[in-house]
């Protein structure tokens, strides 16, 4: 008789640990995803009251040979409070590329709205949702890359604290919403003074490491908001990169949505 009750009682034991740790690791889950959203939300508010900027930009595109090729490109951008930042980036340099014009319409749920303005057949593209991860004008940025951040374009998982080039980082991974995402999952490596990303990795379909991006020198204005002088996109599978040199920043400049509008695209110089 109480060999029945004590295989009974410690089978109740066993059951109650098992439980116990299933609900730590579920609780612990629950918390690293809550703490991801926690300081993806601080960032995006750091960053929030800038209006409207513009800046010069440099693309290098480096073969795996380190054969270069560069182009001259304009970038503006505006934020607005209750719906996606637009942003127009236009290239003035070299000829064959110039007067082409990329607008994005960032969307915080829904995917972004993209247009492609090409000056030689004068004729304003719209990129499908289905093609955002292709290449960007030949470049290791695809047309997603190209996109303003915004909170709700993911769920994310805090990781770890961790020292990354010299500088003190949260690690987190980001799950893009949108199915059409060519990269499953992000693990991004956000300075913990600046609230901006160094170094994000991104895995494709494979769970295999595709591309990493390095954003450095950044740069205080208005002393409150934090901008890099360079980012560089490494492809691990064909061995290529491209590399983004910023410069000349100014904000405030009088930029209204009248300025990102599609008849803008055709008139652009």
């Amino acid at each position: 008789m109480f060999k029945p009750m004590f295989m009974l009682f410690k089978l109740l034991i066993v059951t109650l640990l098992i439980s116990g740790q299933a609900y730590s690791v579920q609780s612990n889950d629950v918390t690293a995803k809550e703490k991801g959203l926690r300081i993806a939300k601080k960032a995006k508010k750091l960053d929030s009251g800038w209006g409207d900027s513009q800046s010069e930009v440099e693309m290098i595109l480096r073969n795996k040979h380190g054969q270069e090729s560069r182009r001259a490109i304009r970038s503006k951008n505006l934020e607005l409070k209750d719906e996606g930042d637009k942003s127009l980036i236009i290239f003035d340099e070299p000829r064959d590329v110039k007067g082409t014009a990329f607008l994005n319409y960032s969307n915080p749920i829904e995917p972004d709205d993209q247009w492609l303005y090409l000056p030689a057949l004068k004729r304003i593209k719209r990129i499908s949702s289905r093609n955002k991860s292709g290449p960007f004008m030949g470049s290791e940025f695809s047309y997603e890359d190209m996109s303003p951040f915004e909170v709700e374009k993911y769920t994310y998982k805090y990781l770890r604290d961790e020292t990354a080039e010299g500088r003190e980082c949260f690690v987190l991974e980001y799950y893009p919403v949108d199915k059409y995402s060519g990269y499953p999952r992000q693990v991004v490596w956000l300075d913990k003074e600046m609230y901006q990303p160094i170094k994000t990795e991104y895995y494709d379909r494979k769970d295999s490491l595709l591309k990493t991006l390095k954003i450095t020198d950044y740069k205080q204005y208005q002393g409150r908001f934090w901008r890099a002088d360079k980012l560089e996109m490494t492809n691990h599978l064909n061995g290529k990169s491209t590399v983004l040199l910023m410069a000349n920043y100014r904000f405030s400049t009088g930029l209204d949505e009248q300025d990102f509008s599609q008849n803008t695209l055709k008139r652009l110089r």
